[in-house]
């Protein structure tokens, strides 16, 4: 029986060593960046949570736009470091370059598109999100100097996300080291008006995150040209066109990545309005609620990188049985580490919403909405891992963009919609409802790792 039982684990999982010595490598640089990231967020819900609640959910809404954004250039890194991590394991440096410019470009033209309405419009965007005119107009304060961040932003990044298609993770660190700093820093003195500032509260915070982002990309740029040396990029590739077969190649693996990444931004975005019309205690709440899953969930989040990165290198390398094998370990790890997040969110989560400064119904909210969050943060492991790396990581990626559309469409904001506006149910059924996907798509996924179709190798450019 021993013997039938070691058989199998060889059989599935990857038993050696270095694998997960490999894997580590990528992980922690990317845990640490992660829990830096979500500390400065929620630093910053902290700080503003200070301000009162119009303050908390004025910058929460007016965020959900700027989260559109950042998912585009979410789904941007993915489509290059599908391509990148591919290319990489095969040995083409040369086209690696070529697809960092591509990502490069693309993120300039869009970052360009969401920073003019920002700027021109912000008011209409808030009522995109609530009817509320105190919120209305702190947020759109927030937005206007968001405006200058989109670009700055968005080019560190691609630079970050993408370089570690080398197996690279120490830039994301470096910068959310940095970051982390400047703005904890900038917030104080803009939202509270020290060191001879005035106190600007909400759009304190926007400046806080401005000077971070522009450390961030400042770093980003340094390192890529004084440092860096595997890929040995140069900047002047931006002004490069890219060739027709490289561009048919990022349509085909990479095209998906940035639809599904988009849509899931928008349905965040979307998630935000139906909590919206429930009023701002629900939006306060889950703001405290969406900064605690995060930050439990940071583990979770380095599997999905570290898999997509490994995985990529084998498939691009042509050794798709070694890439199967790694897609069921990485699928153990991420429900050992769903598990555990899941258990921080029940142990942290009522200690959490204490330190923000919210009236006692918005606490209640928020505990209630903290016990749901425990069971979804375990199933949003298993979907993260699987559809953000291990699968995206094989080129699955047209697969995972229907998969996206379906689940978030056909099933979360209906349901959600339902559950929390027109039914009105309790609150700790509406967070269920609001992500019912990640337990669908935990479930279909897996099947779709077994089915061993996922893997679709990118074309050689030679």
């Amino acid at each position: 029986m021993k013997y039938a039982g070691r058989r199998l684990v060889d059989r599935y999982l990857i038993t050696e060593p270095v694998f997960y010595k490999n894997a580590m490598a990528i992980i922690v640089p990317v845990v640490i960046q992660n829990l830096i990231n979500q500390g400065v967020n929620m630093m910053d819900t902290v700080m503003v949570g200070r301000l009162g609640e119009v303050a908390i959910s004025a910058s929460s809404l007016a965020n959900q736009f700027y989260t559109i954004f950042t998912f585009l250039c979410m789904g941007i890194s993915a489509a290059g470091l599908v391509l990148a991590s591919q290319y990489w394991g095969a040995g083409d440096k040369a086209t690696v370059r070529r697809v960092y410019d591509l990502c490069m470009q693309l993120v300039l033209l869009i970052g360009t598109l969401f920073a003019v309405p920002c700027a021109v419009i912000p008011e209409k965007i808030m009522r995109l999100y609530i009817d509320d005119a105190e919120v209305i107009f702190e947020g759109a304060r927030y937005l206007r100097v968001t405006a200058l961040v989109f670009l700055p932003h968005g080019l560190s990044l691609v630079m970050s996300q993408i370089v570690r298609s080398t197996g690279n993770a120490r830039l994301g660190l470096y910068i959310s080291c940095l970051s982390f700093v400047v703005n904890i820093a900038a917030n104080y003195v803009f939202i509270f008006g020290k060191l001879g500032f005035p106190a600007m509260g909400v759009m304190g915070a926007a400046l806080g995150t401005l000077c971070a982002r522009l450390v961030e990309f400042a770093v980003c740029v340094f390192y890529m040209l004084r440092i860096e040396d595997k890929l040995h990029y140069r900047l002047g590739g931006i002004v490069r066109l890219p060739k027709l077969k490289l561009l048919d190649e990022f349509r085909r693996l990479g095209m998906p990545a940035i639809i599904s990444d988009t849509i899931l931004g928008l349905c965040a975005s979307v998630i935000s309005m139906i909590l919206g019309r429930m009023g701002r205690e629900i939006v306060s709440a889950y703001s405290i609620v969406n900064v605690m899953d995060r930050m439990c969930s940071i583990a979770t989040m380095s599997v999905a990188s570290a898999s997509s990165v490994m995985i990529g290198h084998s498939v691009g390398f042509g050794d798709f049985e070694k890439a199967q094998k790694q897609g069921y370990s990485f699928t153990l790890m991420s429900m050992v580490f769903g598990l555990f997040a899941a258990m921080l969110v029940l142990l942290l989560g009522t200690p959490a919403v204490d330190l923000f400064k919210i009236e006692p119904s918005t606490r209640g909210i928020a505990i209630i909405m903290m016990r749901s969050s425990a069971i979804v943060v375990f199933f949003q492991a298993i979907q993260s891992a699987l559809s953000k790396g291990i699968l995206r990581g094989g080129g699955d990626t047209k697969f995972l963009m229907i998969a996206d559309i379906a689940f978030q469409i056909l099933a979360s904001i209906p349901l959600g919609y339902l559950v929390g506006v027109v039914w009105q149910w309790p609150v700790f059924w509406v967070l269920i409802a609001l992500r019912i996907d990640y337990i669908i798509k935990s479930v279909w996924l897996i099947g779709r790792l077994r089915s061993g179709k996922w893997i679709h190798k990118a074309k050689s450019m030679a």
